[in-house]
């Protein structure tokens, strides 16, 4: 392999949806024929929100990112850029220059509908034409369409915010998931013989349909794995908030995981998050809840997306 080259794929992959698998697996595969590393270069902030100011949430964290990547696409060289004034204002064929002189792209891969430099004047076509006067080998990758149309992040983001977890995992190809240090919580389950783990999405994250959810917990530390009910909401049968929390009861599990990373991975939007004016239908609510879950497990044996974990 030679080392400090790179086959660059480009873009901001939210989600790392599968139209963003097809052109990470494009950039494995020139890096291979190539006989250097495949890379990712992108950015750790929406480029339209320094453009324009429009807040888009994002589907994954940074860092949720970059775990699909290294997990599920085998890549691991991944650069994450601050999209700052400089690069706003960075002429298309100036970024082309940098990506070869600054970060050692001998070919680089982008989307069919990528955009890039000073006001978005850069495309997949002058991309082509920059490549081959530099002499750079490029793929475009053409659309990933599923559904009739192509898949991307905002109908991912779309089917999330209507709850429509099986939906977006297809698009994604991947369970859409969370990964949060467990925090103290209020402590509330313990009291009804359903403890929970208590998480949070980071800002700018988006927070998908608020109610309770078939969910998967993976255990970080030892790769356990276990059946969940996750609720997003805001708690209002137990006084209430405006925070937003994630708590998953994990079925099968004794023991204490605060401060420990976990991974919940949603399967099924089971239903609307409720009030309850009394504890004991809550208590049996959430069992019910349970009972649907390992359900669903039972019917559901083969894991389709069951991928290894990343060492």
């Amino acid at each position: 392999m030679e080392y400090g080259k790179r086959v660059i794929a480009l873009g901001f992959f939210d989600g790392v949806h599968s139209g963003h698998g097809a052109l990470l697996r494009a950039a494995a595969g020139l890096a291979g024929e190539l006989g250097v590393e495949p890379s990712v270069i992108s950015f750790d902030t929406p480029p339209g929100k320094t453009i324009d100011g429009k807040t888009v949430p994002m589907i994954t964290s940074p860092l949720d990112r970059a775990d699909i990547m290294r997990r599920i696409y085998g890549i691991g060289d991944l650069i994450f850029l601050h999209f700052d004034d400089e690069l706003r204002h960075m002429p298309w064929d100036r970024s082309v220059e940098r990506l070869e002189n600054d970060f050692g792209a001998v070919g680089l891969v982008a989307g069919y509908d990528f955009r890039f430099g000073y006001l978005g004047a850069g495309n997949a076509d002058l991309l082509e034409q920059k490549c081959a006067e530099l002499g750079l080998r490029s793929v475009i990758v053409p659309p990933v369409v599923m559904g009739g149309e192509p898949v991307s992040s905002t109908r991912v983001r779309r089917l999330l915010l209507d709850g429509r977890c099986e939906e977006a995992n297809a698009l994604l190809g991947h369970r859409h998931f969370l990964t949060d240090t467990v925090r103290s919580g209020y402590r509330f389950g313990r009291t009804l013989g359903t403890p929970t783990i208590n998480m949070r999405f980071e800002d700018g994250v988006l927070v998908p349909r608020h109610g309770v959810y078939i969910a998967e917990a993976h255990i970080l530390r030892d790769c356990r794995r276990y059946p969940a009910v996750t609720n997003i909401g805001v708690r209002p049968s137990v006084g209430g908030t405006t925070e937003v929390s994630v708590e998953s009861h994990l079925l099968g599990y004794s023991g204490n995981l605060y401060g420990q990373p976990i991974r919940v991975e949603f399967y099924k939007f089971l239903r609307d998050e409720i009030r309850f004016d009394k504890i004991e239908a809550l208590r049996d609510q959430i069992r019910s809840d349970a009972a649907r879950t390992l359900q669903f497990f039972d019917r559901n044996p083969i894991d389709p997306f069951d991928y290894p974990e990343w060492k």
